[in-house]
């Protein structure tokens, strides 16, 4: 069995074709997916998809908060209104955490100082109600490592991780898993790669951030998008990388996946 620490399946790409995207990953033994916020007014449809779709998928969880990508039109009530939508959440075994968050460096046009805001009042929330978080993490490490080591968060998953071997250690060392997927099925992703060889099978879970992140076969055969019944073809070119049987991977980053969002 499978888990998808990492998907979007709210995303415009899918809103077609949900029921099928749902079943397809079914048949595949995906039986967890998270589901992340990315803005404080998708908080209820998130909820929502997480139970509609629960009979399906047995493990489907969500976590909810304000992607650096959106905090450019977000407005500093939308935490007021983000902590109530938490609140309100903690009492439903499908709510696993605050996510995503982060910051993201590569994308020129977003301030830096309102994503700085808009992440550490979230990583405040995270600390008040003792949550998870889930991490967007891109060119953004070291600030990310010194928001959190004046914080107090009990867990979470640094999502796509791309850093160094150092980095990567700092996040374990602080109780985060590092998310690996797509990105490491090409062979020119070498830091990746080596990531997954060296750190300790402690370290990482499994997640497609579909519909984005594309595998590398995706283009070549004429696929649109990423989906989450693609993982366990992306997990086989993990395991294989890892030198490990996809059976003792599989069990690996599903008892990773419990450890970060228990």
């Amino acid at each position: 069995m499978w888990i998808d620490t990492h998907c979007h399946l709210d995303a415009p790409e899918f809103a077609d074709s949900l029921a099928v995207i749902i079943r397809t990953a079914k048949e595949k033994n995906i039986k967890a997916i998270l589901l992340p916020a990315v803005k404080a007014a998708d908080c209820t449809q998130v909820k929502e998809l997480a139970h509609q779709y629960s009979q399906e998928i047995p493990g489907l969880v969500y976590t909810l908060g304000i992607h650096p990508l959106y905090t450019n039109q977000a407005q500093e009530s939308d935490i007021t209104t983000l902590e109530k939508h938490i609140v309100e959440s903690l009492s439903d075994p499908r709510f696993v955490g605050v996510g995503e968050i982060g910051l993201d460096y590569f994308v020129e046009d977003l301030d830096p100082h309102r994503q700085e805001f808009f992440f550490n009042a979230q990583l405040d929330l995270a600390q008040k109600y003792q949550l998870p978080v889930i991490l967007h993490v891109r060119r953004s490490q070291d600030a990310i490592l010194k928001a959190l080591r004046r914080r107090n968060i009990p867990s979470g998953i640094a999502h796509a991780f791309n850093g160094s071997f150092q980095q990567a250690e700092q996040f374990i060392n602080l109780g985060f898993k590092l998310g690996f997927g797509g990105a490491a099925t090409y062979e020119r992703a070498l830091q990746i790669r080596r990531l997954l060889k060296e750190l300790p099978i402690e370290s990482f879970v499994t997640e497609t951030d579909a519909p984005d992140i594309p595998p590398s076969w995706l283009k070549a055969e004429g696929i649109a998008f990423n989906e989450p019944a693609f993982l366990p073809r992306i997990a086989k070119e993990l395991a294989s990388i890892r030198g490990m049987s996809e059976a003792d991977f599989s069990l690996a980053v599903w008892r990773n996946a419990m450890t970060a969002l228990p």
